[in-house]
């Protein structure tokens, strides 16, 4: 196999001889996103916009470009050179490789002597393919298959994909089936000359999947060439656009580019100025649990409202109202009745957790600072974590950052952020609970302080998120600072200094 790679790499034109083996896996973020890398996190540094309307229903699709082509005709490297140049976050490129079906025991066989149809629309899950696209495409998060090349089926593990701006199709039969190019709002062909392509299989299959010449011939001769005879190339004229020449038509790229930028810009949304007109001035909500304020409560927010209190102080009593505040809401959490054995004998009637598991999710950076009362009250709790920050050229509240636990839809979940003026970041913070399945009547937004417009704000868009807090203020000013309020929470309790036009609910974009 060596030498027939060797003997290859002759044929191969020298121009892409530096190029590292293409990767047939998906990704969720251009080569090289603006990153901030930790020793345990990656950070996006260019956040997603809101993907929602005020309503907290989701208003902006994710904008879908199918990329249709025969095998090896550099579908994966236009995709790669479109994503660079749109320059945006969030862009997932999805293959349709990952999407083919698992294989009897027989076709197993005839796969290992290439004697198996890869190259036929039946090869693939077209059913998996239109669910998880149209999931995706409504701001959802999708697990994919991962497939492996080498042994012709699927790993057992999943890739989750989350937060798409952009969707990137590549596919041999990206245009082979009516309802999947219904999802498609921009179609792709990339016509590659048939002996370029011929010569890049070759390369690919001998280099990356252990494959011979024979096999890679035979399997080309007697699969590949029909089908794209038969089923891709009569696709072509479907195409919106056709690029001659694959990665070479950079001029052709440069069009699409600015065409997917267009459609972006007529999709902006702005979400935080409805929130600031909508629903207002009404009754507070049912679905509002605000502590009792008992001169103990009172007097540890006199303590921490205070502007001359020292930083020692208010991180202890901002601790104390936390653990209260945590103790608050597990009693809020559905209970069922459970009789124990006591050391004499006895049985006693108690009551026990009828969930099947806690987790709690921070807003960063604020609602970190409550993950400890959380974890003293709660036995091994999992946690997530969000990162919204507020764009400071537009005023929306941006996703930055997430990592939330496997199966987080199956639990109950513990929202944290310390204050909530607009609602703007925690409405954000529920959606994104939301794409990922966790049930709206499963989470529970808590807050040390609130103003009466974040509480209208989230129950207005989701009615049956329960919310639980200290303390509601009525105000907020123009520069959506909670009124009296607390001052930016993160700042006194870190000791960092902010600009003065910081809101309160979410920390400002640093450029």
């Amino acid at each position: 196999s060596s030498s027939s790679a060797e003997s290859l790499d002759r044929l191969y034109p020298t121009v892409g001889s530096t190029k590292p083996p293409r990767k047939r896996t998906t990704s969720q973020c251009k080569s090289e996103p603006p990153l901030l890398r930790t020793s345990k996190r990656t950070i996006y540094t260019a956040g997603r916009p809101p993907w929602y309307n005020e309503h907290g229903t989701q208003s902006k699709e994710a904008f879908v470009i199918g990329l249709g082509g025969g095998s090896a005709s550099g579908k994966t490297t236009v995709a790669t050179m479109i994503i660079e140049a749109l320059d945006v976050p969030w862009v997932v490129l999805l293959s349709m490789d990952s999407f083919y079906k698992v294989l009897t025991k027989q076709q197993q066989e005839q796969a290992a002597s290439n004697d198996f149809n890869f190259d036929h629309p039946d090869a693939f899950d077209f059913d998996l393919i239109i669910a998880t696209l149209k999931k995706l495409k409504q701001g959802k998060s999708v697990k994919i298959p991962i497939y492996d090349f080498t042994t012709h089926s699927r790993k057992k593990e999943w890739k989750t994909l989350y937060g798409a701006n952009v969707i990137i199709f590549e596919g041999i039969m990206a245009f082979a089936d009516k309802e999947l190019l219904k999802l498609l709002d921009l179609k792709i062909f990339v016509d590659t000359d048939s002996d370029i392509r011929l010569v890049r299989r070759l390369r690919r299959d001998i280099s990356e999947r252990g494959r011979d010449i024979e096999g890679v011939i035979k399997q080309y001769n007697k699969f590949v060439k029909p089908a794209f005879d038969q089923y891709i190339q009569p696709t072509m004229r479907l195409a919106d656009i056709v690029v001659p020449r694959g990665s070479g038509n950079t001029v052709a790229i440069d069009l699409i580019v600015q065409h997917v930028h267009s459609q972006l810009e007529e999709r902006e949304l702005s979400v935080r100025a409805a929130l600031a007109s909508a629903h207002q001035c009404h009754p507070l909500p049912q679905t509002l649990s605000v502590l009792k304020s008992t001169p103990q409560v009172r007097g540890m927010h006199t303590i921490i409202r205070n502007k001359e209190t020292s930083r020692d102080e208010f991180i202890f009593y901002s601790k104390r109202l936390m653990r209260l505040l945590i103790e608050h809401a597990l009693s809020l959490l559905p209970f069922q009745s459970c009789t124990v054995q006591t050391p004499q004998g006895q049985d006693y009637e108690g009551r026990t957790y009828s969930g099947k598991q806690i987790t709690g999710v921070s807003i960063l950076r604020a609602g970190e600072t409550m993950e400890p009362a959380l974890r003293a009250v709660c036995k091994d709790v999992r946690i997530g974590t969000i990162l919204i920050q507020t764009n400071c050229n537009t005023g929306e509240p941006e996703l930055h950052y997430l990592r939330l636990p496997k199966d987080i839809s199956e639990d109950h979940v513990i929202l944290m952020d310390c204050t909530v003026s607009t609602g703007a970041a925690a409405m954000m913070a529920v959606r994104v609970l939301l794409d990922h399945d966790v049930p709206e009547d499963k989470i529970f937004l808590l807050s040390l302080l609130m103003a009466e417009m974040g509480v209208h704000s989230v129950a207005y868009a989701f009615p049956r998120v329960k919310i639980i807090t200290t303390a509601v203020d009525k105000k907020v000013n123009d520069l959506f600072r909670i009124i009296p309020g607390i001052g930016n929470f993160g700042d006194r309790y870190f000791g960092t200094d902010a600009p003065p036009d910081w809101s309160d609910d979410e920390d400002a974009l640093s450029t």
